[in-house]
């Protein structure tokens, strides 16, 4: 089974870098991906999860009621992309379910930063995908957490998924690096030792981001836009060919729990 999910947001990866974006043009960048995104979806007719910030819904309602009206699921990705605080947590999720009348069960937190389970659980979650297995200097070092599904605390923990050997990440910046015929090798490998492809990209990915003014390194940008777009579809194909499953996390999670009693 594939996950395919995405991390809907302010574009705001140049302020890391010391270039310049102003809210309103990182958000035009972002809902420009999304409708690629979307695209592509339903021409290839598979579901996926987004993970949203409040701000990026509020500031895209259309889009937001689109992608539930084609059978997608919305999760939490926090109100703001760059600022966090404990209350976000459960104000973001009330704040989804009120805009878009749906049922908000999971949660990744903006780069994949850590959060207390505690309070994770007491904002009403059921699933959050917020680790990356496996270690990302600067970044965190998950090496030696599980590769599967596991409950920590009352709170379903559902990590990223990286390559069975090394643990190499195959989240974006792989997809975009690597040879896209070993990207797919590493996928098989992966699916098959788990039985699942958790993988997470962003909107922004699907758009322009070549501007010098962003001051981004190359490997952020690289097969982007354009050369992403036709990445990514022949992506799905080679996966249907394989006849590999797409699920929406929400669905693929709540079949696991049934199968896995705690």
């Amino acid at each position: 089974m594939i996950l395919l999910s995405f991390d809907i947001e302010e574009f705001d990866m140049p302020l890391e870098y010391h270039g310049e974006i102003p809210l309103d043009e990182q958000l035009a960048v972002s809902r420009k991906g999304l409708q690629n995104i979307l695209q592509i979806l339903k021409e290839n007719q598979i579901k996926a999860t987004f993970f949203s910030t409040v701000v990026f819904a509020q500031n895209n309602q259309d889009l937001i009621r689109q992608l539930l009206a084609e059978g997608h699921e919305l999760a939490s990705h926090t109100w703001f992309h760059s600022d966090f605080e404990e209350k976000h947590l459960l104000e973001s999720r009330l704040e989804l379910e009120k805009l878009f009348d749906t049922k908000v069960i999971g949660l990744r937190m903006p780069r994949m930063s850590p959060v207390a389970e505690d309070a994770v659980s007491e904002a009403g979650y059921f699933y959050n995908s917020s680790i990356n297995p496996t270690y990302l200097p600067g970044r965190y070092n998950n090496f030696n957490v599980s590769r599967k599904p596991f409950w920590q605390k009352n709170i379903l923990q559902f990590p990223a998924s990286v390559s069975t050997v090394l643990r190499i990440p195959l989240f974006w910046l792989s997809f975009h690096n690597f040879p896209l015929r070993i990207y797919k090798l590493l996928s098989k490998v992966s699916l098959k030792e788990t039985g699942f492809l958790n993988i997470y990209f962003h909107p922004w990915e699907f758009a322009d981001i070549s501007d010098p003014k962003y001051k981004l390194p190359a490997f952020t940008f690289t097969n982007t836009n354009e050369a992403m777009v036709s990445r990514f579809d022949d992506f799905i194909k080679w996966a249907k060919k394989n006849n590999y499953q797409f699920s929406t996390t929400k669905n693929f999670l709540e079949n696991w729990t049934q199968k896995n009693k705690k």
